[in-house]
């Protein structure tokens, strides 16, 4: 997965990314929330997914996938 390939993805997915936990997740992101903004549904859309990418970088799993 490219950084042009961002999809939505829900809280589990991205703490997966990150390698944490999703409560250490949710704990990262609340500074950032109302910039992201709330999920729908289950999922973060595609912008908040690149909000959340801007503000916390893109994970390390994410880069070495794009290294591949």
């Amino acid at each position: 997965m490219s950084r042009a390939e961002i999809k939505p993805f829900t809280k589990k997915e991205l703490a997966n990314l990150y390698e944490i936990t999703p409560h250490c997740f949710t704990t990262m992101l609340a500074p950032f929330a109302d910039n992201v903004g709330k999920k729908n549904g289950r999922y973060y859309t595609v912008k908040q997914v690149e909000k959340i990418f801007s503000h916390l970088g893109y994970p390390n799993s994410y880069l070495k996938d794009e290294l591949v």
